[in-house]
């Protein structure tokens, strides 16, 4: 069996990291539809937030992964989606709008002090002060569902053409989404810290 050189050149590796955060706000949703409204504090389980439209140990596949028929049942990574004010306002900027609120797109943690919240690696870990840890997934693709709610709420004329203005404005400022590595509550105004994983450009 042929064995693999050891003495390949290695991609570069910037090394692993902490930062910083504070929680802003905390929002859930209803069973039933994907716009959230602020909270006091999240009850989360391995399942997600209690109740909440995106809880469950599954899911069901859609338009973001395409090599599954639609309806799929599929782990749940996207348990808890975070977004970071300063993207918010840049995105609303682009928009020509005053605001787009973290309730408007379905958020349910608003995270300030984390400069490029939304371009923090998969396996990023999220330690919260009260005990909670979560764990990034991916970045949060924008969507039309997403656009045409912030149109709606915003007030716009043409909510179609919010609906397509917003997933360019938003691409790549549109946060994240997480999972339940271990469970507990989160309120308004905790401390974050923020574990980065070493990082590397796989090119092979």
């Amino acid at each position: 069996m042929d064995l693999l050189p050891l003495d390949l050149p290695l991609p570069d590796i910037l090394p692993a990291r902490k930062l910083a955060g504070r929680v802003d706000g905390t929002y859930a949703a209803p069973p039933d539809h994907f716009e959230t409204h602020a909270v006091g504090a999240l009850t989360l389980t391995f399942q997600g937030i209690a109740g909440d439209f995106h809880a469950g140990a599954t899911r069901r596949s859609g338009g973001r992964e395409p090599w599954y028929p639609r309806g799929t049942e599929i782990r749940n990574e996207r348990q808890l989606s975070i977004v970071a004010p300063d993207e918010l306002a840049a995105v609303a900027r682009r928009m020509e709008l005053a605001e787009i609120r973290p309730e408007w797109i379905g958020a349910n943690l608003a995270m300030s002090g984390v400069p490029q919240l939304s371009m923090l690696p998969a396996g990023t870990m999220l330690f919260f002060k009260g005990g909670v840890t979560l764990k990034v997934d991916a970045q949060n693709g924008p969507c039309r569902i997403a656009g045409r709610a912030v149109a709606r709420n915003a007030g716009m004329q043409d909510e179609e053409a919010g609906s397509l203005l917003f997933p360019k404005a938003a691409k790549r400022l549109r946060g994240l989404v997480a999972w339940v590595e271990k469970p507990g509550t989160i309120a308004a105004g905790e401390d974050v810290s923020v574990r980065i994983p070493e990082q590397w450009i796989y090119r092979a």
